[in-house]
């Protein structure tokens, strides 16, 4: 982040803190319930948001080498990433042309071309047939005809983007629009991998997303964990359809004593990056987490994953348990403190109660994220009518 958005950024939250509030927007959102309860709208948001936007999958450095991969099904189509021997990563669709069975599992590193488990048709790592066995019993097919289906695929500033459709090419400058320059000067692309948790909640996908999208509740929900850090302010600034929200630490206060040309906001700080649809990218001060929401089986059900990144492998038992210590605190607090009042807004959401929940004008972050999510849905459905 350069300098003078550092101190612009916290010249603003000097301000709040001064004022003993947080950023407000012009006006409060009514956001119907439906939007985490309608059949309707979770089958659309399925096919826009996870079958035909790009979506982070991993990062960089989960498939480091050539014939390294990684799989994944959490939008539901079975998707295979591997490094090529021209380090080049590629995405396809996890699935033999043969009679359909997963080529692999997990991740891992394939030493020399890809093998079905049932009948051993074989690809390499560019997704291309090699071995239709037994010869003999497929006279008449091309390999090239039974290639795997490749999906687009784009890799940048350490992370891959997989689009999990067949199609064109993935706009790579568009995947973070004008917070592109910003996500590049975090040096992202040289962290490595830590560990991913994962869990599946009773809850709407997006449930997910505000659980970040506002602070004012840590004094409250986070009183045992987070909140002697943070005081619960923040400020937020839209970036097209994404968005960047600023959680100071107390400590930042202490930056008046100092001169401006001194002030340094990112290790006083948590900054949150929503990347539309379904990702948080979670600035820590020290490492990066990475939040992915998908929907369930309904409307009312999700898979949230959780993953750490850090500046360099861990070298020491010491280091380890720091990270690990690190990762425990953060599953704690979302999964222990807001997610279980997340899982009661989605009952209350059936409950009959309202027909809106009400976002105030201190949820700014929020009430972007809802109102982009209803714009790319609308657009969608009325491009289907034409």
């Amino acid at each position: 982040m350069k300098q003078e958005t550092q101190i612009a950024q916290i010249e603003r939250i000097l301000e709040l803190l001064d004022s003993r509030t947080t950023e407000l927007t012009d006006e409060i959102y009514l956001n119907p319930v439906s939007t985490y309860t309608s059949t309707d709208q979770f089958e659309l948001e399925k096919e826009v948001f996870f079958r035909h936007s790009p979506l982070i999958f991993c990062h960089s450095s989960q498939i480091p080498n050539p014939g390294d991969f990684f799989t994944d099904e959490l939008t539901g189509v079975p998707v295979l990433i591997v490094r090529g021997k021209d380090g080049v990563a590629r995405a396809m669709i996890n699935v033999c042309r043969h009679r359909g069975a997963r080529l692999v599992q997990g991740s891992g590193h394939c030493e020399r071309a890809f093998m079905c488990p049932y009948h051993a048709w074989t690809y390499n790592y560019e997704g291309h047939l090699r071995m239709a066995a037994p010869k003999s019993a497929f006279p008449d097919i091309a390999a090239e005809d039974r290639n795997l289906v490749p999906l687009p695929c784009a890799e940048r500033h350490g992370f891959i983007w997989v689009r999990p459709s067949p199609g064109g090419p993935i706009d790579e400058s568009g995947l973070l629009g004008s917070m592109d320059e910003e996500i590049m000067s975090y040096g992202f692309d040289s962290y490595v991998h830590h560990d991913t948790r994962r869990v599946t909640k009773a809850m709407n996908w997006k449930l997910v997303i505000d659980t970040f999208m506002e602070t004012w509740h840590i004094g409250t929900l986070h009183r045992e964990t987070v909140a002697s850090i943070f005081p619960g302010i923040s400020v937020f600034d839209s970036f097209e359809t994404n968005g960047r929200v600023i959680l100071p630490r107390r400590s930042l206060a202490d930056l008046r004593n100092l001169p401006r040309d001194q002030w340094e906001l990112l290790s006083r700080t948590a900054i949150i990056y929503t990347v539309l649809p379904n990702s948080l990218l979670v600035w820590q001060g020290d490492h990066l987490e990475i939040w992915r929401s998908f929907p369930g089986a309904h409307a009312g059900e999700c898979i949230a994953e959780a993953s750490l990144y850090i500046p360099k492998p861990v070298e020491s038992p010491r280091e380890k348990r720091y990270w690990d210590k690190n990762m425990d605190l953060l599953m704690a607090t979302v999964e222990g403190e807001d997610f279980p009042v997340c899982e009661d807004i989605q009952r209350s959401c059936s409950s009959g109660a309202q027909t809106h929940l009400t976002l105030g004008r201190n949820e700014p972050a929020l009430i972007h994220f809802h109102k982009k999510v209803q714009t790319l849905l609308k657009a969608a459905a009325l491009s289907e009518q034409d």
